[in-house]
């Protein structure tokens, strides 16, 4: 009798978390917190997904076990900024008005996030958003994310910061100290459960190159004792000469150094597929494949020299796994693994250049400052997970102004 009384007690102060998501770095950043809040029995996890990038986002539902209970599949063939803006606002904002959340999660910078934030805000609804205060003060690099981003904080209650210099950017807009906090990242965590000596790829193309290596060598190399870069190139500011650029510069590599094997994990964006096939197709020191899903990525990743890349999630999960990265753009809002400037010239020529250098200089792993963007000896200690996904039900229940009723 006493154990039906607690029940219905706390189904009647159970707090009601809708998550929403459209991406697969949002997904993938957001599985350990989603997986923590579904854990608590004092609180019920709603998810809702736009799907804006409908395949890849699949992926990462699959590895980590998450079934949204609201699937908006707003994505469409060219679809525009505006159609996903618009459509996840008016989708999500149907779920929140049918929901009642107490709190909407949202993560990142992405058109979902921006977009479902608006959508909490109209309700009147208190929106939490993890991996606050990202910037580069430029709102074109990165493109649209940084607007997505900045409007986001406009409509933040809860900051989720996952650095100190996160914080001081979001304390430099003017956000209550006592709603920010510092969490680390949430990615981090992940490459726990991904990474292995023993991982058999999805992509069959890789299982070839690494097929019978021995488990007790330099695992950076393949069978035929190719150093192998990974490379990932799709942002929109990036779209047009800038990634035509890149393309001849990685040709450039693979032609010039014949122990190297790029492998390029190509974004199924068409602009972006036809680019890179126009220039890279039939290279013998190039393979292009499909979007690797997450386990793949890190664990191509782990078996890397170096990574090129203009991702944000690859800027912090490189480095996680000891692996240098020249970041391909302009700008960075991840200063804290060792950014610095490029020269002022018709980017991205001299991270190139110096990538020639680095594939010489790597082995002795001295890394001199002008081989690479962002390559710190330690960078990990920036990112580390601090556990964030165990202390956020206990800040949820602070600013919802009530007590947990127990403590699991």
């Amino acid at each position: 009798m006493i154990n039906a009384i607690n029940g219905g007690l706390l189904d009647m102060i159970k707090k009601t978390i809708l998550s929403v998501f459209g991406t697969r770095p949002e997904a993938i950043k957001m599985a350990p917190l989603i997986k923590e809040i579904e854990r608590r029995p004092e609180l019920r996890s709603v998810i809702c997904v736009t799907a804006q990038h409908r395949e890849m986002l699949d992926q990462v539902l699959e590895i980590f076990d998450i079934a949204p209970d609201f699937d908006l599949d707003i994505m469409k063939n060219r679809q525009s900024l505006s159609d996903i803006t618009a459509a996840a606002l008016k989708g999500v904002e149907a779920v929140v008005k049918e929901v009642a959340p107490d709190l909407v999660l949202v993560h990142g910078d992405t058109s979902t996030t921006f977009a479902a934030s608006l959508a909490a805000f109209y309700n009147k609804t208190m929106v939490g958003h993890v991996e606050a205060g990202l910037r580069t003060y430029d709102k074109f690099q990165p493109f649209p994310e940084e607007a997505n981003r900045v409007l986001t904080t406009c409509l933040t209650d809860l900051y989720f910061a996952p650095t100190q210099t996160s914080r001081e950017n979001l304390l430099r807009e003017n956000a209550p100290p006592e709603k920010i906090f510092v969490t680390g990242n949430t990615a981090i965590d992940c490459i726990d459960y991904t990474v292995s000596k023993n991982h058999v790829f999805s992509e069959k193309l890789l299982n070839k190159i690494f097929f019978n290596q021995d488990l007790n060598q330099d695992l950076t190399k393949n069978n035929l004792n190719q150093k192998i870069i990974c490379v990932t190139a799709h942002r929109r500011e990036n779209w047009g000469a800038p990634l035509e650029n890149i393309c001849r510069e990685l040709k450039k590599i693979a032609d010039s150094n014949p122990d190297v094997l790029l492998i390029y994990s190509v974004h199924p964006n068409p602009i972006v597929k036809n680019t890179a096939e126009k220039f890279l197709e039939n290279n013998p020191r190039i393979i292009l494949t499909p979007p690797l899903d997450i386990k793949d990525m890190h664990n191509l990743i782990s078996r890397s020299y170096i990574v090129l890349t203009d991702s944000g999630g690859l800027q912090e999960e490189a480095p996680r796994l000891n692996k240098p990265v020249v970041v391909l753009r302009n700008v960075t809002e991840r200063p804290e693994g060792g950014w610095r400037e490029p020269a002022p010239s018709p980017a991205p020529s001299p991270s190139f250049c110096a990538t020639r250098r680095f594939i010489k200089k790597w082995p002795n792993r001295k890394i001199p400052l002008e081989t690479a963007s962002r390559a710190n000896e330690s960078p990990t200690r920036f990112y580390f997970l601090l556990e964030f996904q165990k202390r956020a039900p206990r800040i949820f229940y602070k600013f919802w102004g009530c007590i947990r009723p127990w403590r699991p």
